[in-house]
């Protein structure tokens, strides 16, 4: 008999259960023709599970590009996540596209950055075809205050190894940097302008990446949590609460959370939360016009006139609470860079818990304990940066494809036997 849908999960009121020649499973499909209006086939009544190409744990902006990609080159993929779309560390990200920022002290983790920035521009037009909402991607440049001396030695000498390496920067004087961001403090020493670094808006990208990859098939289960993953014959198993899956790749995708999910014989992934809180403020009485940042904050200034500070550095669990110490944290160094900021609204603040490993880079690879297990996590501050090189990443992973030499760098088996 079959049984009535909860309203908890209506995305499954317009799936009914079809065969798969050679498959074990069942999968799911869109045909209702002869499904009763208003009834699902719960996979519990047959003791099999529901198939798919690949399953992608996580629905921040890693497993939603991940998703993207694989359904763009034809693989059925399921997405489950605990919550909803870009409901962890996705919402709490400024979208800031620097790598030569963030990885100038880290010669793989620029490497890593640098490339993935260079597939930005077709990563959002293909999101921006499938999706009606605005996503919010500059490309303006960032600019980096020095304060003091020692901060314009340190900068200066960057600005250098990044020119050598044919990269548009150029250092500023005092008047310079405030005749581009008048905005800003009299009390500064110069900047330092790259040019091809930029922003984007982190939660609409996801959304849209979602929204293409469903267009194609893809499905998207919110309030899914995965309890268990395993390996009971030649294909892997994810349980959830109300569902079981299976597919010949599983994505762990899962952030913060991708060492808390039992992996059956393997030891839970190096991946530890690091809070970052982010604050959003409107109508500054002096705005900003590209990404701005300073030895204790950044700025980042949206399409709709605000801007988003970011981001405290707190290594507190799973502790998701945005702090009193942490807003006024941020405000004081925001205010410091741009004295307007005291005039303007103060919107919201945010956290969300950043997944960090032991040497800072991602972990994006094949398992060798369970074949067909493909981590994606550990992108630390860069989750956003890293999307679409990450996506096409485990793409070749799921076809077979080994040889790229990124692979090397971010494979799990760098801290033990995964």
């Amino acid at each position: 008999m079959p049984c009535r849908a909860s309203p908890k999960r209506p995305e499954l009121l317009n799936f009914r259960l079809q065969s798969i020649k050679g498959a074990r499973g069942l999968c799911l499909t869109e045909d209702t023709a002869s499904r009763p209006a208003g009834v699902f086939w719960h996979s519990a009544l047959f003791s099999m599970p529901l198939t798919a190409d690949v399953i992608v744990i996580g629905a921040g902006i890693i497993g939603c590009a991940v998703a993207d990609e694989l359904s763009r080159k034809g693989r059925r993929v399921v997405m489950l996540d605990q919550r909803t779309v870009a409901a962890g560390a996705t919402q709490a990200s400024a979208g800031i596209l620097a790598p030569y920022i963030e990885g100038h002290d880290l010669t793989p983790l620029l490497e890593l950055a640098a490339r993935s920035l260079t597939l930005y521009d077709a990563f959002v037009a293909r999101a921006r075809e499938a999706s009606p909402a605005i996503i919010d991607y500059q490309r303006n440049g960032t600019l980096e205050i020095a304060l003091d001396a020692a901060q314009s030695a340190r900068l200066r000498d960057q600005e250098q190894r990044i020119r050598r390496a044919g990269i548009a920067c150029r250092w500023l004087s005092q008047a310079e940097t405030r005749d581009l961001e008048p905005a800003l403090t009299e009390d500064i020493d110069g900047g330092f302008l790259v040019e091809t670094h930029g922003s984007v808006g982190a939660s609409d990208l996801s959304a849209a990446l979602v929204k293409a990859a469903t267009s194609r098939g893809a499905r998207m289960l919110t309030f899914a949590p995965a309890r268990r993953v395993s390996r009971p014959a030649n294909t892997l198993r994810v349980d959830t609460d109300a569902d079981v899956f299976a597919a010949p790749h599983v994505v762990l995708a899962a952030g913060s959370w991708s060492g808390q999910l039992p992996v059956n014989g393997i030891a839970p992934i190096p991946v530890r939360p690091i809070r970052g809180q982010l604050l959003s403020l409107a109508r500054p009485t002096h705005p900003i016009h590209r990404v701005v940042w300073g030895a204790d904050c950044y700025l980042v200034p949206r399409a709709a006139g605000g801007i988003l500070v970011g981001a405290t550095v707190e290594d507190v669990g799973f502790d998701e609470r945005a702090t009193v110490t942490g807003v006024r944290d941020l405000l004081d160094s925001a205010c410091e860079l741009v004295p307007g900021l005291w005039g303007a609204s103060f919107e919201r603040a945010r956290a969300g818990l950043r997944p960090a490993t032991p040497d800072e880079l991602p972990i994006i690879g094949l398992s060798d304990r369970m074949p067909g297990l493909i981590y994606a996590t550990g992108h630390f501050r860069n989750g956003v940066l890293l999307a679409p090189l990450t996506a096409a990443l485990v793409a070749k992973l799921v076809e077979g494809d080994t040889s790229d030499p990124a692979l090397r760098l971010t494979r799990p088996q760098r801290f033990g036997e995964f």
